[in-house]
């Protein structure tokens, strides 16, 4: 099943891939287990596949160029994203990405860019990663500290582009709502990509994102569901981690007491933080992260589990969640 994302003709499916792990986030992903891991998403019914150029300094975009690349282009959707170039940096090569955390050579440096040369330049680079001659949704990629540039200048290249039918979709990514929020009322974006702001353990989207989507069509991609490895085990271990960083006490404790009640309906923790997320209207789609077939195939039978609705009453009832956001 799949959903046309806000007015725009592209498609997403209810699940889709995000492939930062496949960049080499944290640790090596060997090329074989890459591809692996797409093809598995693949036979699973993914169609959707989210990438950036900042993951792995383009190794993402490159590993899912060479696994879709027999697959029959009007099957899947990809997006991407601009914002940040990538500079050739020689002097790099004999040291890893430490600084943005992909086991990667740092043979290329980021530079923020979100000028209109700067999205073409991008977008170019990318088509040629991915080995494509188009990209269906891009998005503006975390411009937290360049709103003037990004809805300036960024945005006006992106609608031009897609007025002339060279990209289908348009949007933004961050780890924020506020400024997606901004996106949606202030410009004419097709979705936005909200990371780890919808979630069981925080629903600040719903705050106002969420509300301005519902009024202006506009398409929610649910990322970063599980907060980065909380939510992604039925018994959160003590070292997991709450947006990239050790999680504090108070947030694995109310982790650990939604996933008794997850327990008390029949629920594993996983699966209720991804049915969460996809079960408000204006979510398109509920972006997961693998680095292994395994974890896709993990992913994707958590996502089909039904989830009864006294649960999220019960959660509701606990303090565990706001009342006001039920599915």
């Amino acid at each position: 099943m799949s959903t046309l994302l806000g007015r725009s003709a592209v498609p997403v499916s209810r699940i889709g891939l995000g492939t930062a792990p496949l960049g080499n986030l944290y640790r090596e992903v060997p090329d074989a287990d890459a591809l692996a891991t797409i093809d598995q998403a693949w036979a699973r019914g993914i169609r959707f596949f989210d990438t950036a150029p900042h993951y792995g300094l383009g190794l993402s975009e490159r590993r899912l160029g060479v696994a879709l690349s027999g697959r029959p282009r009007a099957q899947y959707t990809i997006s991407t994203k601009i914002g940040r170039l990538l500079v050739p940096d020689p002097a790099g090569a004999h040291r890893r990405d430490d600084e943005a955390g992909f086991d990667v050579p740092a043979d290329h440096r980021r530079v923020w860019d979100f000028s209109a040369d700067g999205v073409r330049r991008s977008l170019e680079d990318s088509l040629e990663r991915l080995g494509l001659d188009r990209i269906d949704l891009v998005l503006i990629h975390d411009p937290d500290d360049h709103w003037a540039e990004a809805a300036g200048q960024a945005y006006p290249a992106l609608h031009d582009l897609r007025a002339q039918g060279v990209i289908g979709a348009i949007g933004a990514g961050m780890n924020q709502a506020a400024m997606l929020a901004r996106f949606v009322t202030e410009t004419d974006v097709d979705a936005v990509l909200v990371a780890g702001r919808w979630t069981l353990l925080d629903q600040s989207a719903a705050d106002e994102l969420l509300p301005a989507c519902a009024r202006r069509g506009v398409s929610v991609l649910a990322a970063g569901v599980f907060n980065s490895g909380l939510l992604a085990t039925d018994d959160p271990p003590a070292d997991a981690t709450y947006d990239y960083q050790p999680a504090r006490a108070e947030v694995r404790e109310r982790a650990v007491a939604i996933g008794a009640v997850c327990r008390r309906h029949g629920v594993a923790l996983p699966a209720a933080a991804i049915a969460f997320a996809g079960a408000r209207p204006e979510v398109a789609s509920v972006v997961l992260g693998a680095r292994t077939a395994a974890e896709v195939a993990t992913n994707t039978a958590a996502a089909a589990v039904p989830v009864p609705g006294d649960l999220w009453t019960e959660l509701a009832e606990e303090g565990l969640i706001r009342p006001d956001v039920l599915p």
